[in-house]
């Protein structure tokens, strides 16, 4: 199957074609561990997952690295208000980062790494990129001039000349020859944690760590960087530059692929606007399993503007597919036979919803579309007769399809429910009745049901059993 995706870069989707055949190195920007993570940052990291598990299905082996910013600006201001260590601080919030992302079922990241295990890489660029001309040192640290890079802002599309013009995290220093340099080390303060250097003892600046991981472990060019969209300027951008300018190498990166915000009320979820929701907050009412579905049912590069309603009706529709799963895995050893024809012909449809569903997948990871597809799928088979469920044929196909669809998304948790044969003699006698239209006669059974313990739940899909708790 030919995968396509968006390339930032190129403004176009590309056919995937790693560096290296079927081996995948990619890079995704991590948390700043300063403060709990918050759903617009699990977002971005459901959805790398997401994409991982689906290039794995596809028979492709991936190398995923990711980068933990613990040592920054914001990490010290914040220590220092709370009475506590930096290194303190990092800690703490990075085992929250963790735990969240464990509690999440996020499980496709190879290597995490903190910034300040590779202080000897930072250092060692930043010799390399002085030694090259491309950075100089001022009263307060040293700094990259872009204005020596003359691919800056390629990735953009905006000049060296606006690179002032950033949303996030542009250093200021009145030293600076150009007003959009950034700063590659920070010369040390009182009270602020350092390390030694030869051209002044400080702190990494928060674009080096990136490269410096990232060429450690794949060398100055690999097949994926990704991030939040809010990354591409500065941060991307000046990534491109110390790579590109240490290695003469181009492209630093075959494909950049970058997710859309997370909104609340229109504006993008952040810790600087308060606006933002924590994963704790969030499961209170809801499941893993319902945000996990929740990521899934928008397209990565689309805003999501988040509500609890629409959180609930993503619960709603999630339970239309777990049930219809949890009648498939209960159909399982049944012996139901069909006229040939017949067997091929619902075989031959859950195959084009199937590949339906992987066609809209490999087309640039369009979820929303490869999920509808699901839907398809479930309503085709409730317009026929149950018993189709019970056929070892179909019941083998449409179990090996849910099974690709969960090893992408795992979103399907069933339960094991043994529904006791007085309930399903009960249900089938009730069932007849319906069809005879002698609904008064079915309503009594309905009753029968419940003082066993038992909801019966009649739906446009299907009659649907439920236990009362």
């Amino acid at each position: 199957m030919i995968l396509r995706f968006y390339d930032t870069y190129s403004r176009k989707k590309k056919i995937f074609k790693p560096l290296n055949d079927k081996q995948v190195k990619m890079f995704v920007c991590g948390p700043t561990v300063y403060d709990s993570p918050h759903l617009g940052h699990l977002r971005t990291y459901l959805f790398y997952d997401f994409l991982v598990r689906f290039l794995k299905l596809n028979g492709f082996k991936v190398f995923y690295l990711q980068n933990i910013t613990d040592i920054d600006d914001k990490i010290i201001n914040r220590a220092k208000k709370n009475k506590i260590s930096p290194k303190k601080l990092a800690l703490k919030y990075e085992k929250e980062y963790l735990k969240d992302i464990k509690q999440l079922k996020i499980k496709s990241v190879t290597k995490y790494a903190r910034a300040t295990s590779y202080i000897n890489q930072i250092q060692d660029q930043i010799r390399r990129l002085i030694d090259k001309g491309y950075a100089y040192q001022t009263s307060d640290g040293i700094y990259y001039n872009i204005k020596k890079f003359k691919d800056y802002g390629k990735l953009a599309k905006r000049t060296a000349d606006k690179a002032q013009d950033a949303t996030t995290r542009i250093d200021d220093s009145v030293s600076k020859i150009n007003k959009g340099d950034f700063c590659l080390w920070k010369f040390k303060k009182d009270d602020e944690p350092f390390w030694k250097f030869e051209y002044g003892d400080g702190r990494p600046g928060w674009h080096i760590e990136d490269t410096a991981i990232s060429e450690y472990y794949f060398g100055p060019q690999y097949d994926i960087h990704g991030g939040a969209v809010d990354l591409i300027f500065p941060h991307h951008e000046a990534e491109i530059a110390q790579m590109e300018a240490l290695s003469g190498k181009k492209p630093m990166v075959k494909y950049w692929i970058h997710t859309g915000f997370l909104l609340v009320n229109g504006e993008k979820m952040s810790k600087s606007l308060g606006n933002f929701l924590t994963l704790k907050e969030v499961l209170k009412t809801s499941s893993v399993q319902t945000l996990r579905f929740f990521i899934a049912s928008y397209h990565y590069h689309s805003p999501i503007n988040f509500s609890n309603n629409l959180l609930l009706q993503t619960e709603e529709s999630l339970q239309r597919i777990t049930d219809f799963y949890q009648q498939v895995i209960e159909s399982k050893n049944k012996n139901f036979k069909l006229i040939g024809s017949q067997e091929k012909i619902h075989l031959a449809k859950i195959k084009l919803f199937e590949e339906n569903f992987f066609k809209a997948l490999a087309d640039d990871f369009n979820s929303p579309l490869a999920i509808s597809q699901v839907f398809n799928l479930i309503k085709y088979f409730y317009k026929q007769d149950k018993k189709l469920l019970e056929n070892p044929k179909i019941n083998k196909k449409l179990l090996e399809f849910f099974a690709k669809f969960n090893e992408i998304f795992e979103v399907l948790e069933v339960k094991s429910r043994v529904i006791p044969k007085k309930v399903t003699i009960l249900l089938d006698k009730r069932e007849k009745l319906r069809k005879n239209k002698e609904y008064k006669k079915a309503d009594e059974l309905r009753k029968k049901i419940a003082e066993l313990g038992y909801e019966v739940i009649d739906t446009p899909e299907g009659t649907k059993i439920k236990k009362i708790k």
